[in-house]
C-alpha cells in the first residue's frame, strides 16, 4: 500500500512541474513574438504569478525603455497569453543559459 502511495506523489509531483514547464515554454514564445531580438538579449523571464509577469531587466536603460513600451508590450503578449494582467520590471544581472554575463552598458 505504501508503495502505490508513493508512486502516486512521484506521478502528482511529475505533473505538476510538466505544468510549470509548458507554462514558462508559452510566456517564452509570447516574449519572442512581441520583443526584438535585441531586446530579448537584456531581458530574462522572473516569474508568472496570478497574471502578474516578472521580468528582469539588465541595465537602467533598458528598464526605462520597456518601461515607455509596457502599454504595448501588454497588448502583443495579450493575444497570446490572455491570461496576463500586469508587467513588473526589475533590475538584475541576467544571466542566460547558465553563464556569467558581464555587465555593459547600453
Amino acid at each position: 500500500m505504501e508503495a502505490i502511495k508513493n508512486t502516486i506523489d512521484v506521478v502528482m509531483q511529475a505533473l505538476k512541474v510538466g505544468k510549470a514547464v509548458s507554462a514558462e515554454v508559452k510566456i517564452e514564445d509570447a516574449l519572442k513574438k512581441t520583443l526584438t531580438k535585441k531586446e530579448l538579449k537584456h531581458i530574462k523571464l522572473n516569474y508568472f504569478k496570478k497574471g502578474i509577469l516578472g521580468i528582469r531587466v539588465d541595465s537602467s536603460s533598458w528598464l526605462y525603455q520597456l518601461s515607455l513600451e509596457k502599454e504595448s508590450l501588454l497588448n502583443g503578449l495579450r493575444k497570446d497569453l490572455t491570461e496576463i494582467k500586469d508587467i513588473r520590471f526589475s533590475m538584475g544581472e541576467i544571466n542566460k543559459d547558465g553563464e556569467k554575463q558581464r555587465k555593459t552598458s547600453g
